[in-house]
C-alpha cells in the first residue's frame, strides 16, 4: 500500500512544532467548505475541491479538515480515496508532526474501511494512545473481524491499560468472545498487569469452561506479577497433582515467584528435583531462571554452577549473565574470571551483561577492572549508554577513586536520575557532604527517595546536622517525597553520631512506621559512641527481637561494656550469643597485589607469612612509638594485661594487609603512591590512627574502604576528619 510503515509514520514528531503559514481569506473560505460538504455527506465534491486549493495549505492550518475528510471516507468505507487522501497529506507534508486527533481518525478510517493489519501497525506506532484510538481499533476489529483470535490481540495490546481492558472484556461479554480460551487467557494476564487485579484474573479463570495449559500457565504468571507467590506455588501443585503436564513457562514462573519469597529455598530445592526428573534442566530458559533464584534466595553459588554446566555448551549470553550475576555480590573476583571465559569463547556481551560486571568490579580493592571492562564497553560501541556510565560511576566510586567517578560522570552525554545519585553517592561515602549538596544544587533531572538517603548519608559521614535536618524536613514540601525508613535511618544516624540522641530517639518514637533493624541499629551506634548505656540496652534488645541471629545488637553492647570496664558484663553477653549461637562476623581485609586478592583475618590465620608479617608489623609498630604512635588499649575488649591488650590491636586484620603491601611494593597492580585496603566491618580506633601515622612515615596515600566508607589517610591526615 505504502511500504513499510515506519515510512509513512516516522515522520510525526510529539508536538506541533511547524510554524503556521498564513492563508488568505480564499482559502480558509474553501476549508470550510470542504468541512460543509463532508458533513452533508458530498465526499467526492469535498475531495475535488479540497485537491483544487493552490498551493495546498499545511498540516498545521489544515489537519480539522484532513480529519473530517478521513471520516467521510470511513463512513462510506472508501478506502481508495482514504488511501489516496492519506498519500497526499504525507507527500505535501513530508516532516509531520504528530497530532493524535488526526491520527485517531485515519487510524478509524482504516479500520472502518477493512484495512485492519494496516490499522492495528499505524496503532501500534503512535506514541501517544487516547480511548479514542482504542475504540478506533476495536470497532474495526469487531465489524469486519469479530474472531477470538482479534479480540485476543486487542486485549493483549492494553497491556496494563485496565480500563482500556474492562471495555474490550464488555465487548466480548455482549459478543460471546469471553467463552473463548484465546481470550480469557488474554483477560487473565490483562487484569494481572493493570494495578495487581489477580482477584478479577482469578474470576476470568474460574469461568473458563476447558482452561489449556496457557490457561494454567497465565493464571501462575499473573500470580507472580502481582506479587502472590504463595497463591502461585498453591496453584502449580493443585496443577501437578491434577496430572496437568506443565512447560518450561510453567517452570520459568514458578522460578521467579521463588526470587521473591524470603522462604523460597526449600522449595527450590524441591522444584529441582522434579525440573531434573522431568528433564527440563538441559532448557536453557528453565536452569537460567533456577540460577536466578538459588541466587537471589541465598544458595551457594557453587550450586549455581553445577546447573549452568548442566547446559553443557548450549549457554548464550543469557545464562552466562546469569552466572555471573550470581557471583557479582558474593565472589566478584571469580564473576570477572567468568566474564573472561565468555569472551574467550567469542560470545557477544549485551548492555546488561556489561552492567552485571561492572557490579562485579564495584566489589573488588581496586580500580583497574572496572577500567578494563570500560575499554569492551567503548569498543563495542556502547559509550554513550547511560545505565552502563552510571554503573561505571559507582564501581570507581567503591574501587575508591573518586576522581575516575567524577570523570565518568562529567564526560556523559545524558544523565538520569540515577546518574546523578550515582555521583551523589560517591560523594557520601568518600566524605565529600559539600561537594555533594553543591552537586544537588545543579542536579537537572527529577531526584527520588534515593537521592535524599545519598544526600543525609553524606550529612551524617560529615557531621553536618543543620543541613541534614533541613534536607530532611523540606524533602517532602519541596520534593514531593515522604520520608521511608531508610530516610529515618539517615536522620537517626545524623543526630546519634554527633551525641543528640534524645532527639535520635524523639524522632524514632514520632515515626509513622514502625521502626526496622536498620534504624535501630543506627541508634545503637550513637549511644555506643557517646556512652549512653541504657538507652543502647533498648535499641539492643530491638534488634535481639527483630532479628536474633544478627549479631551486630550483642556485639556492639558487649563493645559498650568493656569500654566501661564492665567486663562480667560484656562476658555475660558473649556466653548468650553462643547459647544462641549466634556468630560474629569476623574481621576480615583484602588487598589486590600482582593478579591477586589476598584476604587476611585478625590475627594473621592460615598466612602462610604470617612470621614474615609479624615481624615487619613489630618493626613498624617500633618505628610508630618514636613517631607518636600510643595504642589504644582501652578498645581491648577483654580483662586482659596491657601488653596482651596491645599485643591484640596490633594484628587487627587491616594492619597486616597494610605490612603485606608494603612488603610487596614492587608487585602493586595500581600506579601511583597508593595502597588500597578494604575491610567488611568499620575500621576501630587504634588502627585509624596506625593509618595516620603510616601514610606520612612512608610518604604514601592509603585508602581503607570499611563497612561504612571511605577513609583516605595521607600526611597523617584523614579525609573523614577523624569524624565516622
Amino acid at each position: 500500500m505504502f511500504g513499510s510503515v515506519g515510512g509513512v509514520f516516522s515522520g510525526f514528531s510529539r508536538r506541533f512544532t511547524t510554524v503556521a503559514v498564513s492563508l488568505n481569506s480564499d482559502a480558509i473560505n474553501l476549508l470550510h467548505h470542504v468541512r460543509l460538504l463532508c458533513s452533508l455527506g458530498h465526499l467526492q465534491e469535498a475531495l475535488k475541491l479540497f485537491y483544487s486549493i493552490a498551493p495546498p495549505p499545511p498540516l498545521v492550518q489544515s489537519h480539522h479538515t484532513y480529519a473530517a475528510l478521513f471520516h467521510a471516507c470511513a463512513r462510506r468505507s472508501s478506502l481508495p480515496q482514504g488511501q489516496a487522501l492519506h498519500r497526499h497529506m504525507l507527500l505535501h507534508n513530508p516532516n509531520p508532526d504528530f497530532d493524535l486527533f488526526l491520527i485517531n481518525h485515519i487510524v478509524n478510517m482504516y479500520a472502518k474501511c477493512g484495512s485492519l493489519d494496516y490499522a492495528r501497525q499505524l496503532f501500534d506506532e503512535m506514541p501517544e494512545r487516547n480511548i479514542v484510538s482504542w475504540t478506533a481499533l476495536v470497532s474495526g476489529l469487531v465489524w469486519h473481524r469479530p474472531t477470538e483470535f482479534a479480540f485476543a490481540s486487542v486485549i493483549s495490546a492494553c497491556g496494563g491499560d485496565g480500563d482500556c481492558g474492562r471495555q474490550v472484556h464488555a465487548l466480548a461479554l455482549k459478543t460471546s468472545f469471553d467463552s473463548c480460551v484465546f481470550v480469557g487467557n488474554a483477560l487473565i494476564m490483562m487484569y494481572c498487569r493493570s494495578c495487581g487485579g489477580a482477584d478479577e484474573a482469578w474470576s476470568v479463570y474460574e469461568s473458563m469452561e476447558f482452561p489449556n495449559l496457557v490457561s494454567w500457565n497465565s493464571m501462575i504468571a499473573g500470580f507472580q506479577v502481582c506479587g502472590y507467590g504463595n497463591r502461585a506455588l498453591e496453584f502449580f501443585s493443585q496443577m501437578h497433582f491434577s496430572g496437568i503436564r506443565f512447560d518450561r513457562a510453567t517452570l520459568v514462573s514458578i522460578l521467579s515467584c521463588l526470587c521473591e519469597m524470603g522462604d523460597g529455598l526449600e522449595y527450590c530445592f524441591r522444584l529441582q528435583c522434579l525440573i531434573i526428573k522431568t528433564g527440563f534442566i538441559s532448557e536453557i530458559e528453565v536452569a537460567t531462571a533456577m540460577v536466578k533464584a538459588y541466587s537471589s534466595l541465598g544458595g551457594e553459588v557453587s550450586d549455581c554452577y553445577k546447573i549452568f554446566l548442566e547446559l553443557d555448551g548450549g549457554q548464550d549470553v543469557i545464562s552466562w549473565t546469569g552466572i555471573i550475576a550470581a557471583y557479582a555480590e558474593r565472589d566478584p573476583e571469580e564473576a570477572i574470571l567468568l566474564f573472561r571465559q565468555f569472551l574467550r569463547e567469542c560470545l557477544a556481551p549485551d548492555r546488561h551483561m556489561f552492567s552485571i560486571v561492572l557490579k562485579a568490579c564495584a566489589g573488588l580493592a581496586t580500580e583497574r577492572h572496572a577500567l578494563a571492562v570500560q575499554s569492551h564497553v567503548l569498543k563495542v560501541g556502547f559509550e554513550d549508554d547511560t545505565v552502563l556510565a552510571n554503573a561505571l560511576i559507582h564501581a570507581c566510586a567503591r574501587c575508591g577513586s573518586i576522581a575516575l567517578s567524577k570523570q565518568a560522570f562529567d564526560t556523559m552525554i545524558s544523565r538520569d536520575t540515577v546518574s546523578w545519585n550515582s555521583m551523589l553517592k560517591a560523594n557520601a561515602m568518600h566524605g565529600q557532604c559539600k561537594e555533594a549538596l553543591q552537586l544537588f544544587s545543579q542536579m537537572d533531572a527529577q531526584p527520588d527517595g534515593a537521592t535524599f538517603v545519598a544526600l543525609l548519608s553524606a550529612c551524617s559521614h560529615a557531621g553536618m546536622v543543620e543541613e541534614g535536618t533541613k534536607i530532611f524536613e523540606t524533602m517532602a514540601n519541596n520534593h514531593g517525597i515522604v520520608p521511608q525508613l531508610d530516610h529515618y535511618a539517615c536522620m537517626v544516624d545524623v543526630l546519634g553520631r554527633v551525641g543528640r540522641i534524645s532527639e535520635a530517639k524523639d524522632l524514632i518514637d514520632k515515626m509513622p512506621m514502625e521502626p526496622d533493624s536498620v534504624v535501630w541499629s543506627a541508634f545503637l551506634g550513637g549511644c555506643r559512641k557517646h556512652g549512653e548505656t541504657k538507652l543502647a540496652k533498648l535499641a539492643a534488645a530491638k534488634l535481639k527481637e527483630m532479628d536474633p541471629n544478627n549479631s551486630l545488637g550483642y556485639v556492639l553492647m558487649s563493645n559498650i561494656f568493656s569500654t566501661d570496664g564492665r567486663f562480667n558484663e560484656a562476658g555475660l553477653i558473649r556466653k548468650e550469643m553462643e547459647g544462641k549461637t549466634v556468630r560474629k562476623e569476623p574481621g576480615l581485609s583484602w588487598i589486590e597485589i600482582g593478579n591477586h586478592v589476598h584476604e587476611f583475618a585478625s590475627g594473621g590465620q592460615q598466612r602462610p607469612e604470617r612470621e614474615a608479617i609479624f615481624s615487619e608489623l613489630e618493626k613498624l609498630v617500633r618505628r610508630l612509638k618514636d613517631f607518636g604512635y600510643v595504642p589504644q588499649i582501652s578498645l581491648a575488649l577483654h580483662d586482659i594485661e596491657d601488653e596482651q591488650k596491645e599485643e591484640q590491636l596490633y594484628y587487627h586484620s587491616e594492619k597486616l594487609a597494610l605490612v603485606f603491601a608494603l612488603m610487596n611494593l614492587g608487585n602493586r597492580c595500581y600506579s601511583g603512591n597508593i595502597i588500597k585496603i578494604m575491610k567488611n566491618i568499620r575500621i576501630c580506633v587504634d588502627c585509624h590512627n596506625f593509618m595516620k601515622l603510616v601514610s606520612e612515615l612512608v610518604d604514601m596515600e592509603i585508602v581503607v574502604r570499611d563497612s561504612n566508607r571511605f577513609h583516605h589517610f595521607k600526611a597523617k591526615v584523614c579525609s573523614c576528619n577523624d569524624y565516622w
